[in-house]
């Protein structure tokens, strides 16, 4: 189990910056952790399309439909699981 940890501990640095410069300063990064939720933490379906481009940019991979759902956009933790499965095909 700490090899996942130790594998997604870069993509999630990287997925926090993208989603905080999509954010902007409207949330307070330190008050975000790797489970907190996103959608009470301010992201709404706009904006998550806006992160959702931002990361398929960033990691250069894209989004299947099937992971087109609030649910995988609902944390760091799972937003970094997700392009951790789109890395590794």
């Amino acid at each position: 189990m700490e090899d996942t940890a130790v594998t997604t501990s870069g993509p999630t640095e990287r997925v926090r910056k993208v989603l905080f410069s999509v954010l902007g300063g409207s949330v307070d990064a330190s008050a975000v952790g790797p489970d907190t939720d996103l959608w009470e933490s301010g992201l709404d379906s706009l904006l998550s399309v806006s992160l959702m481009v931002a990361l398929e940019d960033e990691f250069d991979v894209e989004f299947p439909d099937e992971m087109l759902t609030r649910e995988t956009f609902s944390s760091v933790r799972r937003i970094s699981d997700g392009i951790a499965t789109l890395v590794a095909e």
